[in-house]
């Protein structure tokens, strides 16, 4: 579908694959404004991911929860870092291990282990559900969380008794370029943006809370409101945009590839 966003401008507020999420949609004709929203950064080796490793080296563990491909590769590779790679790669080796998709079953498979089950639809709230199939009463589980806390995920399995280890991998922080992303504020702002696509929870809480510290919260959700489609990649990255009951859409699979042609069918089938 060549040229099919031609004429059209989209505000890109993801750091990781931006560039890439860019290239995908300049191919189709897009005018591309970049703004990152947020900047992942890794947690210190020997600090908090290292403590929060010995945690789950303490005690047997019932159920392992791998989130993201990124973040659990990257607790692995920590994990090697400070000597205790081979320790946890046994020590879960007889959990019940749970992939949130493909991604993250790859990570698992790669840190050699084996996976038990992956989420077909590749979203948290269908691993919340599978746990929740079973008798959780008096299980560890360890689940790697990205960035997200998970706290509302993590509750409902604390109510079914069990005992969580949330293994955080990143954290968000500020973007590196502030400029870039106060620019793409105020193109929004300015009716020179037609769509904002986002790929994570923390750029959109992010990009919000960017123009309410600098005093543009009022004209920005006026125009999202009005003006600007808004696509979330799925709806862990919704929830930051529906609660500010701002409309949005997603698409049926929570993929980047998705995401697109959920652009290119807007302003395509005469929604826009």
């Amino acid at each position: 579908m060549q040229d099919v966003l031609t004429g059209y401008t989209i505000g890109i507020t993801a750091e990781r694959k931006a560039e890439e999420l860019g290239d995908v949609l300049r191919r189709r004709g897009a005018r591309v404004l970049f703004g990152a929203a947020m900047h992942t950064v890794p947690l210190p080796e020997d600090g908090e991911l290292a403590e929060v490793t010995e945690r789950v080296l303490s005690a047997p563990v019932d159920y392992a929860i791998a989130i993201t491909g990124m973040g659990f590769r990257g607790w692995f590779e920590s994990a090697e870092l400070n000597g205790a790679g081979e320790r946890l790669r046994e020590h879960l080796s007889s959990a019940h291990v749970v992939a949130r998709g493909a991604k993250a079953r790859g990570a698992v498979r790669g840190a050699g282990l084996r996976d038990a089950w992956t989420s077909p639809e590749e979203e948290s709230a269908e691993v919340l559900e599978y746990l929740l199939e079973h008798d959780l009463a008096g299980k560890r589980i360890v689940l790697q969380v990205h960035g997200d806390p998970m706290r509302a995920f993590r509750e409902r399995l604390a109510e079914a008794g069990a005992e969580v280890v949330a293994v955080t991998v990143y954290r968000w922080t500020d973007p590196v370029d502030l400029p870039a992303l106060d620019r793409l504020i105020d193109a929004v702002i300015a009716g020179e943006v037609d769509a904002l696509p986002f790929t994570s929870a923390p750029a959109a809480t992010n990009f919000l809370a960017r123009a309410d510290a600098t005093g543009r919260a009022e004209p920005l959700r006026k125009v999202l409101r009005e003006k600007v489609f808004i696509a979330c990649v799925g709806p862990v990255t919704a929830a930051p945009i529906a609660r500010e009951g701002l409309p949005h859409a997603t698409p049926e699979r929570s993929r980047t590839a998705a995401l697109v042609r959920l652009l290119e069918n807007h302003f395509t089938d005469g929604s826009a």
